[in-house]
């Protein structure tokens, strides 16, 4: 009997959602660590808040330029082991990142930590598309986007912490020790692949490698799932490397652990990708897509009040519209592709997203630090104005039945 993927009850399943949470633990927790720190980042090593950012930038730039690389190893060794090479030595750059003397080094050392990291983002989806029924691929992706949630905010919780008790380096050191912990969980748990078959090594080898990347660049569908990802994506990170500076300044002037609390409203995104690839079972894909995008951009608005608690409320709003936006692009992603070229489709997903994050999560400190944060928050919205537009003219439903296959 041929292998159709594990279904939810499993032990199979349950040791994969497992496994697949705690590999965005060991992921996100670290490549979002400084960000919670970049006040103490900025002020340490005397540079401006958008160089500070750069930290953060560095590292999504890693991951954007090592995604196609590792999903083409991942084709020839397996999603699992390249998975596990990934996560482990990104923690060890994760060590010697805060060894760095100055903002230069720090930056070469963050790049690579993020090229280490991309092995993950790379192939986990493709992954789970083929070692999970398929009735139930956009249910586990958004219990995926969940544990990549997790990581991010306990990176930036426990780096913020601690490293406001004692300094930025502890906090990002903390963070390390934990990701390496979650690493040896992925390791235990996560089941052997068994819907996977390794890439032959052939003559014709380098034709098949580029049909494979080209293929999903041949679909208007697949353009619009990617920018999702870059717009939405660069909005998102551009407004959490920036909040901390905004309301650490007039007329807020909070504290810096208030402010690292305040990441707190992660959990919004732990619980609204799940929730959203449930919706999107029975509803279908493209009317969740929306909806995730204008519940982003009512957040946006409400972060223009001047009263701290309206801002946290938009805040809530804003992270749960992103990650359910993000769990239904990236797991439609892989499957609006096919079986042709499925884990290059998802890497060119990750590829766009988190090119994303590193220009804008860049470039709008410069509209922060020159114009100031309405300015700021408007490029946000526009932003979100331009992803809503490419789902509307590229995935809207073909057909009566096409909403949750598509």
């Amino acid at each position: 009997m041929s292998f159709t993927g594990h279904a939810p009850g499993s032990a199979e399943y349950r040791r994969l959602i497992a496994g697949l949470f705690f590999a965005g633990v060991a992921t996100f927790a670290q490549l979002y660590s400084p960000q919670a720190v970049l006040p103490q980042i900025a002020a340490g090593l005397q540079v401006e808040p958008a160089t500070a950012a750069l930290t953060v930038s560095a590292a999504t730039l890693g991951i954007a330029a090592a995604v196609i690389p590792w999903s083409l190893a991942a084709d020839r060794i397996g999603r699992v082991p390249v998975m596990t090479i990934g996560v482990f030595a990104a923690t060890a750059l994760g060590v010697a990142a805060p060894l760095s003397e100055g903002i230069a080094a720090m930056l070469v050392v963050r790049l690579l930590e993020g090229a280490a990291l991309g092995a993950v983002p790379a192939v986990a989806l493709a992954y789970l598309s083929e070692e999970v029924d398929a009735r139930f691929t956009a249910t586990a992706a958004g219990s995926y986007i969940a544990g990549t949630t997790v990581g991010g905010l306990s990176g930036r919780i426990v780096s913020g912490l601690v490293g406001e008790a004692t300094d930025w380096r502890w906090g990002v050191w903390a963070v390390a020790a934990m990701c390496a912990a979650s690493a040896a969980l992925f390791v235990s748990l996560i089941p052997r692949a068994r819907g996977f078959t390794t890439m032959r090594v052939g003559g014709d080898q380098a034709s098949r490698i580029a049909e494979r990347l080209r293929e999903p660049l041949r679909s208007a569908r697949l353009w619009a799932l990617y920018a999702q990802g870059f717009l939405l994506m660069g909005a998102f990170v551009a407004a959490y490397n920036y909040l901390g500076f905004h309301l650490a300044a007039e007329p807020f002037s909070l504290p810096g652990w208030l402010v690292t609390l305040l990441f707190l409203a992660y959990l919004a995104g732990t619980v609204s990708s799940p929730w959203a690839g449930i919706l999107a079972s029975r509803i279908g894909r493209f009317p969740v897509l929306l909806a995730s995008i204008g519940t982003m951009m009512l957040g946006a608005v409400l972060m223009i009040a001047p009263g701290p608690v309206v801002v946290l409320a938009g805040l809530l709003l804003f992270t749960a519209g992103f990650f359910g936006a993000h769990a239904i692009a990236s797991g439609w992603t892989p499957v609006a592709a096919g079986s042709l070229g499925r884990a290059q489709a998802s890497s060119l997903y990750y590829l766009a997203y988190y090119a994303g994050s590193s220009l804008f999560g860049w470039a709008l400190g410069l509209v922060f630090g020159d114009a100031g944060w309405p300015a700021f928050v408007v490029m946000i919205l526009v932003m979100c104005v331009l992803a809503a537009g490419a789902a509307v003219l590229a995935l809207r439903p073909r057909g009566p039945h096409a909403g949750t296959e598509d």
